[in-house]
């Protein structure tokens, strides 16, 4: 049926309400882009704030560790040490290494009257030099532990001494204490939490540095490599009891977020600096923000095409039928407005933030639907809304209760199904309920069942079936085996991910077969 209308717009009023169309959607885009921007910030804000607590935690328990051991020691030693300091010191040391602990007990006995003097220190020549200043730095220390510390440079690499003295009876003296090389303490540091986007160091009262990753900034001023100030470190000003900043790493050269707390034991006091690494939040705003503005081109596009073919198809209409009846023209003019804001109604759906995996295709799809069936359109914008709100707000630890993942799964494959139709069949079996309140790897169930859809054929005459089984152990997730000829990009991208999750959760990894006609993935549950 061919839509006329007695009296045609002008194509000024066309215009006009077309380019308001337009300014709206750039406001409405520029609002949603400032509110997405400001709550990522305000969510990385609170995560770089518990990382920086886990961070500095860490690093306090590690130096009280080291300050025990060193009580320790000299309580053994003042307790009848004189006698078996050679033994203590040697049993010590193999509980440290059975137990990986940092701190490596010594010894360093001088006899004063034959000048002779016995040690198992590889350090000890800081107690023969006359000139001690050359390769160590005494670090200054009022505290009860009442504990003498100093910083020793050999070979490249920089060691932190803690020591203490007695001196005999026969004014024979024997020195006793731990050292810890810098670099293993760092590394520990580092290995404490690897996931977060963090780098800490230590410096102590006077400004020197104790540990940091870039070697040779270990015993220099922390004023004068970085641009901290004393101010930043007056934390009894704030009621947090630290100060949190923005600068430039000294060692990254990128944006972090600074914070300084003190830190204060009976044997050292100074401050700890956490720096969060912020270019990987900007990174991710950017990338919100990209699609944000594809998916506005994309509806500005439809919009304006929708017009122009309006514009025209009433200038023809107007043409062919001038002395169509006025009412008639009235509800058919009221039709078309109605039918323009169900298509702008539409196309509003696609204003959310989409995951980049299968961005275009779900947009391809929709701009499909749209012209075939106007319900199966709505039906696939609202489930794709969901999708994504599930996929923009990943879990801390990359995995999530299989209940969890079996909701979003069903909710993905009624988007295929939308896209497919009958090309595609999807039955899931519940054999263990109990099971859906373990956990899996997140988006586990997504990444299987879009290879199996990435890399098979489906057609209605062959179409791709996908079966998804729960049981006690796993999930086994099973399609037909009818491969594509044409090798497909990225196609081990998913694999390796959930490879690397259940390695890191030192689970079995996930089993992957072929088993006459069907393609099996096996996915081991997570208690």
């Amino acid at each position: 049926m061919i839509i006329n209308f007695k009296h045609a717009l002008s194509k000024k009023s066309i215009y006009i309400t077309a380019l308001s169309a337009c300014l709206i959607a750039v406001a409405a885009f520029a609002v949603l882009s400032l509110l997405i921007t400001e709550d990522s910030r305000k969510n990385t804000d609170d995560f770089a704030k518990k990382t920086f607590f886990r961070k500095y935690e860490s690093i306090e328990h590690e130096f009280r560790n080291i300050e025990d051991y060193q009580y320790l020691l000299r309580a053994l030693i003042q307790k009848d040490g004189l006698k078996n300091y050679k033994d203590y010191s040697l049993v010590l040391n193999d509980l440290n290494k059975k137990r990986n602990l940092l701190p490596y007990s010594w010894y360093y006995y001088e006899n004063t009257s034959s000048g002779k003097s016995e040690s198992n220190n590889p350090l000890s020549g800081i107690f023969t030099k006359t000139d001690r200043k050359e390769n160590s730095i005494v670090i200054k220390n009022n505290g009860p532990g009442h504990f003498k510390d100093v910083l020793i440079a050999k070979k490249d690499s920089m060691y932190w001494m803690s020591y203490d003295s007695l001196v005999l009876p026969d004014k024979n003296k024997l020195y006793y204490g731990s050292t810890v090389s810098l670099d293993d303490l760092h590394q520990y540091f580092i290995n404490v939490d690897k996931s977060s986007n963090t780098y800490a160091y230590v410096f102590t009262k006077e400004g020197i540095c104790i540990t940091h990753p870039e070697k040779k900034y270990i015993g220099k001023n922390i004023f004068g490599f970085t641009d901290i100030k004393p101010n930043d470190t007056l934390t009894s000003k704030t009621e947090t009891g630290y100060t949190k900043g923005t600068a430039v790493s000294e060692y990254l050269g990128v944006e972090v977020t600074r914070f300084i707390k003190p830190l204060k034991t009976d044997n050292f006091d100074g401050y700890t600096v956490v720096n969060h690494v912020n270019f990987i939040i900007d990174e991710n705003i950017s990338k919100i923000k990209t699609y944000t503005v594809y998916i506005f081109l994309a509806a500005l596009f439809l919009i304006v095409t929708v017009f122009i073919l309006f514009q025209r198809a009433t200038s023809l209409a107007y043409q062919e039928k001038e002395k169509i009846q006025s009412e008639k023209n009235l509800l058919l003019i009221e039709n078309e407005k109605m039918h323009k804001a169900e298509v702008i109604n539409q196309l509003q759906q696609l204003k959310n933030n989409i995951n980049p995996h299968f961005l275009f295709n779900s947009l391809n799809s929709l701009y499909m639907l749209i012209g075939i069936n106007k319900e199966n359109a709505q039906k696939f914008t609202m489930n794709l809304s969901r999708i994504y709100r599930y996929l923009i707000v990943p879990p801390k630890d990359n995995i999530v209760p299989v209940s969890q993942e079996i909701k979003f799964i069903q909710q993905y494959m009624e988007l295929l199904k939308s896209r497919f139709d009958e090309e595609l069949k999807f039955e899931l079996i519940i054999n263990a309920p109990e099971s859906l309140k373990k956990r899996i790897p997140y988006l586990s169930l997504q990444i299987v069942t879009e290879n199996a859809t990435k890399h098979n054929i489906a057609t209605i005459d062959q179409p791709l079936e996908i079966i998804i089984t729960v049981d006690k152990d796993g999930i086994t997730v099973k399609n037909t085996w009818q491969p594509k000829t044409e090798p497909v990009q990225g196609e081990k991208f998913g694999i390796e991910y959930l490879n690397q999750v259940y390695g890191y959760f030192k689970n079995n990894l996930l089993h992957i077969s072929v088993d006459g006609e069907y393609f099996i993935c096996f996915l081991p549950l997570l208690k």
